[in-house]
């Protein structure tokens, strides 16, 4: 995600228990929920209210004999990225603190004489996993923002922890029982996991985004991709010998046992570059990605073998519009890009291949080049493939390689995923309407030409059978329609905000419960003073506010579990808190005081949270309509 942008708390669901005695009778049977709808909060008003997470928003439960009642949500816990629960050789260590191949925890030596270990303040996705009976937390901690000595931190090995819960047999409760890191060496460690997704067979899918360029590696020793992975070669192995910019940019799957032991694999067939999330579709072979960044590209990868994503054939869409208003709206085409296995890539990258063996270039336009402009990189370039580098581009140079076959490369800070699956239907987050998705005359492409909206649009993108019958899934995207949508200020209001705050901005996060026809959104958002979470019903349309996170931080981590032994949960962390604090406008209550109160509470880009909203009904026996 955004280093720049707010950061989020964490937040998810337990059910408290329904009373059957609302409108029961002896002789009849205890009404069932007929419906529940989320009742919006209020936007952080007070400087108590701005520094901390929490919730006013209510759950408003109708019964099948019509009688109605109205419970309020509430925030809890769970950990912050600081406190020390992680067991390693033997000692306590912060959950959010990255460990080295050999697992011992990294040091910040930015101080002389006050060496300690990094800790992240930016907790992102989360995965509940049940095996065995037991329940397993795994949490990404997806950068450290500064040093002891207030440095901006950069070529920082990323981390996972997994947690063992406790919870409550009778309220539901989540506690932490036990926690420990989660081991990358034998995949050459982890690249800034941003968001993730829980597989549909229990295993967690998680993310390495902004991939270093290669070429820039290559070529430049005073390129920040070079210094970036030749730092976390010497923060991670000890040596700036193994720095490789084509370790990273791909999906580790990470498995846990029925004793606690983690294994984890790097899916490299499904292509290399800005791994935001990836989201399987109700087939388990078919997966949609966010691509976060600007001048990035929507990919799609169909798997070989349901629930197996070590080989499949990776595609990138062509985008066509249709509409400007409300969003916009277009049509998608899928262009192959290539088929692999992950040894087959893994392969590829432990011979030491470079951009060079892939790609020929040109500094000025050329006969047999094409002209191409992606995220990695802020130039235009002119790229001809070399004979016989066809799997190395699709795989190692996905966004680069699909733009010179004609696949849209204009999409922007393109980020979370879902799937509706009764109604086929994906959800795709996109920050910002801005940029390379606003017309640009003479550019060498211009397939998106949308109005700018800084606030950003969720997209509803409606799931079939392509006309493609070389396309072997029937859940490929074929249009997309904004959904739900920003709006923006020409000027702040007196809280700082530039967005409308009755309204989502820049959100980030999706996360999907069929049981509630809702659509959960986190907002990544420095149009918002304070950032949100926000529940969208996707039959009555209806959008409440149901979590505020500290000022300057960002709402990541967002699942939405329908049923964990009866009870509902929707996970959601926050990252960076007061992140940005000092450029925001604010007269509607003192901005020295609210700093202040910030620097008194969890500190200032100190520490994340990590924990879960409660008082969601129990999950029925029976499913139940949420739609009226």
């Amino acid at each position: 995600m955004n280093r720049t942008l707010k950061a989020s708390i964490a937040a998810a669901l337990l059910a408290s228990s329904i009373t059957p005695a609302v409108g029961a009778h002896p002789s009849r049977p205890a009404p069932t929920i007929k419906h529940i709808e989320f009742l919006s909060m209020d936007a952080p008003n007070t400087i108590p209210e701005m520094v901390k997470t929490y919730t006013e928003a209510k759950v408003k439960i109708t019964y099948s004999n019509g009688k109605t009642e109205i419970k309020p949500l509430q925030y809890n816990q769970l950990f912050l990225s600081k406190d020390k629960i992680v067991s390693n050789k033997g000692k306590l260590i912060p959950a959010g603190t990255p460990i080295d191949a050999k697992g011992d925890p990294i040091i910040d030596k930015s101080v002389p004489g006050k060496e300690s270990p990094f800790i992240s303040d930016a907790p992102d996705s989360n995965s509940l996993l049940e095996v065995g009976g037991k329940k397993y937390l795994v949490s990404h901690f997806e950068y450290d923002s500064e040093d002891n000595a207030g440095n901006d931190v950069t070529g920082l090995p990323a981390s996972m922890t997994l947690t063992e819960l406790n919870q409550d047999p009778r309220t539901g409760k989540l506690t932490v029982k036990r926690a420990k890191k989660i081991d990358f060496a034998n995949v050459n460690g982890l690249w800034i996991p941003c968001n993730g997704s829980t597989s549909p067979w229990g295993t967690h899918l998680g993310s390495e985004e902004y991939e270093p360029d290669a070429r820039a590696f290559e070529s430049d020793k005073n390129s920040s991709a070079y210094k970036d992975v030749t730092k976390f070669a010497e923060y991670y192995f000890g040596t700036k010998s193994k720095a490789n910019p084509y370790y990273y940019g791909f999906i580790p799957e990470i498995s846990v046992d029925r004793n606690g032991q983690e294994k984890v694999v790097k899916h490299y067939s499904t292509g290399r570059f800005s791994h935001e999330v990836m989201e399987i579709m109700p087939d388990n072979k078919t997966a949609l990605f966010g691509d976060d960044g600007g001048n990035t590209m929507m990919f799609m990868y169909v798997a070989d073998k349901a629930k197996d994503f070590s080989k499949g054939t990776l595609y990138a869409a062509r985008f066509i519009q249709t509409s400007s208003r409300n969003g916009g709206a277009g049509d998608l085409k899928w262009i192959k890009l290539g088929h692999a296995s992950d040894r087959e890539v893994e392969r590829l990258i432990n011979k030491g291949i470079k951009f060079s063996d892939i790609f020929e270039t040109s500094n000025v336009p050329k006969r047999g080049f094409k002209a191409v402009k992606t995220a990695a990189s802020k130039n235009v370039e002119y790229l001809r493939l070399k004979r016989g580098m066809d799997k190395a581009a699709a795989f190692l140079e996905s966004r680069r390689y699909g733009a010179m076959l004609g696949a849209t490369s204009e999409f922007n800070k393109m980020e979370g995923v879902a799937v509706n699956k009764k109604d086929k239907t994906a959800y795709l987050a996109i920050s910002y309407l801005s940029d390379a998705m606003q017309r640009q005359p003479g550019s060498v492409q211009d397939h998106i030409q949308l109005p700018k909206r800084e606030s950003g649009a969720t997209f509803a993108l409606d799931l079939g059978t392509p006309r493609d019958r070389r396309i072997n899934s029937h859940y490929v995207p074929l249009h997309m329609k904004a959904l739900v949508i920003g709006q923006d200020y020409s000027k702040p209001d007196a809280y700082g905000n530039t967005a409308d705050p009755n309204k989502v901005a820049n959100p980030d996060n999706l996360s999907y419960s069929e049981a509630l026809n809702t659509l959960f959104i986190g907002e990544d958002s420095a149009l918002h003073t304070n950032n949100f979470v926000w529940s969208y019903n996707v039959k009555t349309k209806r959008l409440a506010r149901i979590l505020s996170v500290p000022v300057g931080a960002e709402a990541t981590g967002l699942r939405a579990l329908d049923n964990v032994d009866g009870f509902r949960y929707v996970l959601s962390n926050y990252q960076h808190p007061g992140e940005g604090l000092g450029d925001k406008k604010i007269t509607a209550v003192d901005p020295k005081k609210l700093e202040q109160a910030m620097k008194d509470g969890i500190g200032i880009l100190e520490t994340g949270g990590v924990g879960y909203l409660s008082g969601i009904p129990k999950a029925p026996s029976k499913s139940y309509s949420n739609d009226r």
